[in-house]
């Protein structure tokens, strides 16, 4: 009989790994674990380190102590201020009361006859034992001895399949599974930069007895993550800036003062610095590839179209795509209001266009006949093609995937500006979008009326639809904005724009002309909607986040945002961008009904600040990065054990040893650079344009 044991490969299919099987394989998918290998990087969300189990009837009030036993009972006093939840737990020498403040989420985590064990400070109640608010563990059985091991990782687990569930399937494979992890770094190089071997960090990670190596192996593995970042995003600039050429765009004094006569109002500060910084780019044969950041209203669509004017002078053609068409119309109407009777050729090409009038402006822009063409991602067709195109703007870059943003470029090497409205820290920017230079406009054009936010209870909002009502009167317009199109079920709590539409049109605003905009609706009828509002023909817009950016209307003074702590601070600010357009003052209105404290703190800071760059700092801070650096943004996989806020100081000297790694040998041909190439090549093969590295 064969007893060898067959070694574990990195690719077998997980439901073969020892201890898992068909069923678990299934519930181990949902968690996005396929492999054998994909065990290695699903990492704990904590780690805990109880002190030694002590008998209940033996802890002494001051002691910080571990008890286990089983929950006897559980009581939630929703009512009590604060709420609690009280649980007795009995081991076979006695029983402790256990509180937990403000924690009625753990009701359901928690039931009568369950084993677990909790850690923390003994006080005293009535004259009896207790622990208040301590750390705890589900277990599935009892310890059989006061020294058994109950501490270690703690895995986000699902319904069907525990934390210590996966934490023993994993410890079972884990020697063998690093086996299969070789160091990017030598010895030298891991001291200098106070790392440990990486196959010793999975390995801790997964099996830690203490804080400290679950420390030391957190940051080696940050490190790495973050590293494996910056190299693909170091080898990406590489490439954008050593593989393609562009044609260079010269602008004289006379071109720009032509150009700035087209604008009834003389430019910022901060708009002629951006101006500068782009026109140094495109007078280079290398192609520009810049992030402008703006607050709302700061006045990147003038600055965008300086420079696209500027590519039109210089005998070549210049597209702006925008992710929506209210977005995409929005901008030709500026391009058209900016331009009236001056000879450049301007066309907008949409999704929605008929056939035969698509076929001829398609004809017209690759002969050259159009100068300038706005769009959606309809500009990303295969029919699409220009015959000298030099400068691009996407807009709202976060919208797109990094494919999309790269096929527009096609054969050709224009020009690029990225733009968004969505404000990033200047260190977060540079780091994370490395590929980029940035460029900030953080001051709003001069004029404008201050926007005024109020965070709006339920008590009263009557007076703050009594208010609307009085400023629709002196013929001011007002935005009512939801989080979604239109309610699940009867039972769905959640206000949307379609319910709410017969609402407001019916009772609140009956004798305003009310209309309503979302997503889903034909195009004509999106535009018309919009075209009637910015005529001042609809007096109040139901709409969903549709408005969200880019929509342009002076008149437009007031704002309701329902349920509002429904959004992230970034999207609320980018909302209230919307209002504040014109001189008068605008006021925005934050309807929440939400108990939640982290909701309350957000809606707070909104109240305070209208400043973007301090609300999108805060933001991230109490949110995590969230979408703003999703794979969507960068093109890279999602980041697992790191965090680009709090590990900054990691990331920017992972990002300073992978730009200098890359200056060096940017194809990693080097012995010593072979396991960094081949991590690349497996992590991010077709997720982003590499130097042939393979």
């Amino acid at each position: 009989m064969n007893n060898t044991k067959t070694p574990i490969d990195i690719n077998m299919e997980i439901q073969y790994v020892k201890g898992v099987g068909p069923a678990r394989a299934e519930l181990l998918n949902k968690l996005d674990v396929k492999t054998a290998g994909d065990l290695l990087e699903y990492y704990p969300r904590d780690w805990v380190f109880p002190p030694k189990i002590e008998k209940i009837r033996n802890i002494m009030p001051t002691q910080e102590v571990t008890i286990a036993g089983v929950i006897e009972s559980i009581d939630f006093h929703k009512f009590k201020r604060p709420p609690q939840l009280e649980v007795y737990l009995a081991d076979e020498t006695g029983i402790c009361r256990i509180i937990w403040f403000n924690a009625g989420y753990l009701a359901n985590q928690l039931n009568v006859g369950i084993p677990i064990i909790a850690w923390g400070k003994v006080n005293l109640y009535k004259h009896n034992t207790q622990l208040v608010n301590p750390k705890f563990k589900v277990i599935e059985q009892l310890p059989q001895n006061e020294a058994e091991e109950l501490g270690g990782a703690v895995y986000p687990a699902t319904e069907g399949l525990s934390s210590a569930q996966i934490s023993r399937i994993i410890r079972n494979v884990i020697d063998e599974l690093s086996e299969h992890v070789h160091d990017f770094f030598d010895a030298s190089y891991l001291k200098e930069h106070n790392l440990i071997n990486r196959k010793l960090a999975y390995q801790l990670i997964h099996a830690a007895t203490d804080d400290e190596q679950a420390a030391k192996a957190k940051r080696r593995l940050k490190y790495d993550e973050l590293f494996l970042m910056s190299t693909a995003i170091a080898v990406r600039r590489y490439r954008a800036e050593n593989f393609s050429t562009a044609q260079p765009i010269t602008v004289s004094d006379k071109l720009d003062s032509r150009i700035r006569s087209r604008f009834p109002f003389l430019l910022t500060e901060d708009q002629n610095n951006v101006i500068a910084e782009i026109i140094e780019d495109m007078g280079k044969q290398k192609p520009m590839n810049r992030l402008l950041q703006g607050d709302v209203g700061s006045g990147k669509t003038v600055v965008a179209l300086y420079a696209a004017l500027a590519a039109i002078a210089n005998k070549s053609q210049a597209a702006i795509m925008a992710p929506t068409e209210i977005l995409a119309n929005q901008h030709f109407l500026s391009i058209e209001r900016y331009l009236r009777n001056s000879q450049v050729r301007r066309a907008i090409i949409t999704g929605g266009m008929k056939s035969k009038e698509r076929t001829e402006l398609l004809r017209q822009i690759k002969e050259g006949e159009i100068d300038i063409v706005v769009g959606t991602v309809a500009l990303l067709e295969e029919d699409v093609e220009f015959k000298n195109l030099s400068f691009v703007v996407i807009d709202e870059q976060h919208k797109f995937g990094v494919h999309q943003k790269a096929g527009l470029r096609k054969e050709h090497s224009p020009h690029c500006l990225v733009m968004t409205t969505t404000p990033i820290p200047r260190t977060l920017a540079m780091t994370v979008f490395g590929d980029l230079d940035v460029s900030i406009i953080k001051h709003r054009p001069p004029g404008r009326g201050k926007v005024i936010t109020k965070w709006v209870d339920p008590t009263h909002r009557e007076a703050a639809f009594e208010f609307i009502r009085q400023r629709l009167k002196a013929k001011k317009q007002a935005y009512f904005v939801y989080p979604r199109i239109s309610n699940i079920d009867e039972n769905d709590l959640i206000k949307a724009a379609v319910n709410e539409y017969e609402n407001l049109s019916k009772l609140h605003f009956k004798d305003f002309s009310v209309a309503l905009l979302h997503g889903q609706m034909k195009s004509d009828d999106k535009n018309k909607i919009m075209a009637d509002f910015r005529s001042g023909k609809i007096d109040v817009l139901v709409s969903t986040v549709v408005i969200e950016v880019g929509v342009d209307v002076p008149n437009a003074t007031m704002m309701v945002i329902e349920t509002a702590d429904r959004f992230g601070l970034a999207q609320l600010h980018q909302l209230r961008g919307r209002i504040g357009r014109g001189q008068s003052n605008s006021y925005c209105m934050l309807f929440s009904e939400s108990e939640n404290d982290i909701a309350k703190q957000r809606l707070e800071i909104l109240v305070r600040s209208n400043d973007g760059f301090d609300i999108a700092e805060q933001d991230l801070r109490l949110r995590g990065p969230g979408e703003l650096f999703s794979t969507r943004q960068h093109g890279l996989p999602d980041l697992k054990i790191a965090n680009i806020i709090d590990d900054f100081e990691l990331l920017s000297m992972a990002r300073r040893d992978a730009f200098e790694i890359i200056k060096a040998d940017p194809a990693m041909q080097q012995a010593e650079h072979k396991n960094i190439r081949k991590e690349l090549i497996a992590k991010f093969e077709g997720k982003i344009e590499l130097v042939d590295i393979a």
